[in-house]
C-alpha cells in the first residue's frame, strides 16, 4: 500500500469525528439521515467545513481547496484540486438495513487530465464519495466503497484500488456529456456491499468527499449538493 493511501485510511476510520444521526425507519413512512446540506455554512466559507476533518495525506500534498458555494439553485461544497489529493470526512452511523439508499447531488467541472484508476500510477480522480466501514486492524480489515464519475469506464464498473485492497470503486456515471450539469444519484449502498463483498453490511460508520490530482499532477473541480441516506 502506498504510504499516501495508508494515511488516507487511518484517517478515514480514527476516533474524535462528530457523529450525524443514527437512522432508524418503519416500513410505513419514509425516513431520512441527513449526512450534509451545507446550509449551517457560511457561504464563500473555505477550507474544511465545520464538522468534517482534513487528512494530510503523505505524498498527497493537500491543499483544500474547498468553499461554500451556491451554484445554479443548489447549495453546495466546491471541491477544487492541482496536483493535490485532498479529502474530508464526517464520522456517522447509519444503519444500511434501515436506510440503505444513499442519495447525493453533484456537478463534475473538469476530468483530471490522462487519470486512468486501472493504473496505480495515474489514479486520480475528480470528486468522489466514500462510504467507509472502520474495521480493526484498519490497514487491513476496514472497507470504503468509492462512488465516482469516470470519464472512460462504463457506469456500473466496479473498480478495485490499484493502491490498496480496502477500497473499491464503483462507477456511477460515465463519460463528459452531463459534464458541468447537476446529477442527482441514488445508489443501494446495501446491494453494492453485498456485491463487492458477499455478505450483508455492518451499519456505515463514516461518509467521506475527495478529489485527487496527484499522481498526473493535473487539475480537476466538482461540487457536491445534499448526501443522506434514506429508506425509499
Amino acid at each position: 500500500m502506498s504510504l499516501t493511501r495508508r494515511a488516507l485510511l487511518q484517517g478515514l476510520v480514527g476516533v474524535g469525528l462528530p457523529c450525524a444521526a443514527y437512522a432508524g425507519a418503519t416500513a410505513d413512512r419514509v425516513e431520512i439521515a441527513s449526512v450534509e446540506n451545507w446550509v449551517r455554512h457560511e457561504l464563500g466559507a473555505r477550507g474544511v467545513p465545520h464538522g468534517w476533518r482534513a487528512y494530510d495525506t503523505v505524498g498527497g500534498r493537500p491543499v483544500y481547496d474547498f468553499t461554500i458555494v451556491e451554484d445554479d439553485g443548489h447549495r453546495g461544497l466546491q471541491l477544487r484540486s492541482r496536483g493535490d489529493h485532498s479529502t474530508i470526512s464526517r464520522r456517522l452511523r447509519i444503519s444500511l438495513k434501515a436506510t440503505p439508499l444513499l442519495e447525493w447531488s453533484w456537478k463534475v467541472v473538469q476530468f483530471p487530465d490522462g487519470a486512468d484508476v486501472r493504473r496505480k500510477e495515474t489514479s486520480d480522480l475528480s470528486g468522489h464519495l466514500f462510504v467507509v466501514w472502520p474495521r480493526q486492524p484498519a490497514m487491513l480489515r476496514s472497507r470504503l466503497i468509492g462512488y465516482v464519475w469516470d470519464e472512460k469506464l462504463p457506469a456500473d464498473t466496479i473498480e478495485p484500488s490499484r493502491k490498496t485492497g480496502t477500497v473499491t470503486f464503483v462507477v456511477v456515471r460515465s463519460g463528459t456529456e452531463e459534464t458541468a450539469t447537476w446529477i442527482t444519484e441514488r445508489r443501494n449502498v446495501a446491494e453494492d456491499y453485498r456485491r463487492i463483498y458477499g455478505e450483508d453490511p455492518d451499519d456505515a460508520g463514516a461518509v467521506a468527499l475527495s478529489i485527487d490530482t496527484n499522481d498526473t499532477r493535473s487539475s480537476a473541480e466538482a461540487v457536491f449538493g445534499a448526501i443522506a441516506f434514506r429508506n425509499s
